[in-house]
């Protein structure tokens, strides 16, 4: 960390620059004594990237940011705030502390803090930052968390690990086995320190994969932001037994969509199908993600279209965990059908079909865009038809 970058005017000059092209910086000759325009370059990259990720952070003064790299695998703001409202009690280990987004939203519930962090640079870094944002109840550990919890001999109320996703060959990995720290292996003594763990995941890791190589799961939160799944979040409880709760949740412009139901739940229901009526629903990316396929039906009163068609559809109009449409027409899948509905732009989307969004573009020719979605998907019959909606 190269305390030069908190002068006055080398700040201002990154604040003027945010939106300046970075090899203009690059290629320029030093402006500042002691920062290089390699770490001017740095700073103005990563706080870009926190303008819409972590506007707290971009609106503070004073604060230094770490690699873009960092920036890019930290929690957003709204995850790291819902994260703080899953634990309770008087203290939190953060074993995996990173650039300290969680630590801080942590410390906005928590009375005491424990971030831990091995990157000797990143714990400076966060360190700096919590007392530029009067963060004073997180106390900062340059070392291994595990290593932090064998050298102590408090019990905390909550323990929250986000394992690295990237093997030594720096490859992305989606296997809990594969991160760092290895949950599994150290889950044990881990229950010793703390009756309760909190736990981010990739989003691409299967969810029946993560229950068998954990244990105590009590719940799964999918979060998503925007219809895009950012993190699987699982709580365990020493000793949880029963069934396991899944909550889903998507943050988007004009609100949060909620929805929770019980894993084992969703093997015993019987889906209801039909053809398609007068509106089509398609559940949001959280839910799609969590498996729900027959609970969010039977949870809404709405038809199937196919077992393995994830769209719905019913006569009235109902609020709804997802996306809403008015179907306008449905069609066969042929170049005539396609050609008779005269559709040069429109949003497309395809449900259990064997061509791509690219492949059908290409195919027929229709740009992105527009106020038509198009759902290209198989019906109870197994044939390939394609819904022209209007969105609600």
């Amino acid at each position: 960390m190269n305390k030069e970058i908190l002068n006055t005017g080398v700040q201002s000059f990154i604040d003027k620059n945010i939106n300046t092209d970075i090899m203009s910086v690059l290629l320029k000759k030093s402006i500042f004594q002691g920062v290089s325009p390699q770490e001017l370059a740095q700073q103005i990259e990563s706080k870009k990237k926190c303008q819409k990720k972590l506007p707290t952070w971009f609106e503070t003064p004073g604060i230094y940011y770490p690699k873009k790299i960092n920036i890019e695998q930290t929690s957003s703001e709204i995850s790291a705030q819902y994260k703080s409202e899953i634990i309770a009690g008087k203290s939190v280990a953060d074993l995996t502390g990173g650039f300290g987004i969680d630590s801080y939203y942590f410390s906005k519930k928590i009375a005491s803090v424990f971030y831990c962090e091995i990157d000797a640079d990143l714990h400076e870094i966060a360190s700096h930052n919590f007392k530029i944002l009067s963060a004073k109840n997180i106390q900062a550990f340059a070392k291994n968390g595990l290593d932090f919890l064998k050298g102590s001999d408090e019990k905390f109320d909550w323990i929250y690990i986000d394992p690295s996703r990237r093997n030594k060959t720096k490859g992305k990995v989606f296997q809990l086995s594969d991160c760092e720290p290895n949950i599994a292996d150290n889950l044990a003594f881990i229950f010793r320190k703390s009756d309760t763990v909190l736990i981010k995941t990739a989003p691409l890791l299967d969810i029946s994969m993560g229950i068998s190589e954990l244990s105590d799961v009590k719940e799964i939160h999918i979060v998503a932001i925007n219809n895009d799944v950012k993190e699987l979040l699982w709580v365990l409880e020493k000793g949880a037994v029963g069934k396991i709760r899944i909550r889903t949740i998507n943050f988007t412009k004009s609100g949060q969509q909620h929805f929770d139901f019980l894993l084992n739940d969703e093997k015993h229901i019987v889906s209801q199908f039909s053809a398609p009526l007068k509106y089509l629903y398609e559940p949001n990316a959280s839910i799609l993600k969590s498996g729900a396929f027959k609970t969010i039906g039977k949870a809404y009163g709405l038809h199937k279209l196919q077992q393995h068609t994830h769209l719905y559809t019913s006569n009235a109009l109902i609020d709804f965990s997802g996306r809403r449409f008015q179907i306008i027409s449905v069609n066969s899948y042929n170049k005539k059908s396609l050609k008779n509905l005269n559709i040069k732009k429109a949003n497309i989307t395809t449900r259990n079909f064997p061509d791509s969004v690219a492949t059908i573009r290409k195919k027929f020719n229709i740009t992105e865009g527009g106020n038509s979605f198009l759902f290209f998907f198989k019906n109870l019959e197994d044939i390939h038809q394609v819904a022209l909606c209007h969105k609600v």
